[in-house]
């Protein structure tokens, strides 16, 4: 777990907000006994995790794919070749949504704004340093080309909600 205090309460802040404000059909199915806690969330999911990731095209279609997905303060993080599709429709139109699903234990559901953390050109992001010392870890040093071939983003998050229903049996696996 790599959250601080005040992270983990702005995202136990979004999960309520999110769950608040849903529908009536899918606060049947997420129900209190049935969520997360992001104390629990962020202890669920450590390491790589695989995510759906949607975006839209210039003609407004929409576009999933698969990314490697890690969760970090409270927020998805996933990267992708530069010259992807899925990267050019990010940079161009940022708002997206991923999920992550594990059978029928867990299902995680956002909706937020990619950032751009290590761009082409300009300045990387000031996360960028940190995600990639954690990346690194995680694919070795030599895992990509990290300066040309690949290209990371940070979902910021304006919507997420957790399906859990056994917290116990997320952790015991």
């Amino acid at each position: 777990m790599r959250e601080t205090p005040e992270e983990l309460a702005d995202l136990q802040t979004l999960l309520d907000s999110s769950l608040a404000g849903s529908t009536t059909h899918l606060r049947s199915i997420i129900a209190a006994d049935r969520t997360l806690t992001a104390e629990q969330l962020t202890t669920v999911l450590t390491g790589m995790r695989t995510l759906a990731l949607s975006t839209v095209t210039a003609k407004g279609e929409p576009r999933i794919s698969g990314v490697d997905g890690h969760f970090l303060h409270g927020r998805w993080y996933f990267g992708t070749a530069r010259n992807a599709a899925k990267a050019r429709h990010l940079t161009a139109r940022p708002g997206a949504s991923v999920a992550h699903m594990d059978g029928e234990e867990l299902g995680v559901f956002t909706h937020g704004a990619a950032e751009v953390l290590n761009p082409a050109r300009g300045e990387p992001d000031a996360e960028w340093p940190e995600l990639l010392a954690y990346l690194k870890d995680q694919y070795g040093d030599d895992g990509f080309d990290w300066d040309n071939d690949v290209v990371f983003f940070r979902l910021r998050p304006h919507w997420m909600t957790v399906y859990a229903p056994d917290f116990a049996k997320l952790v015991a696996s």
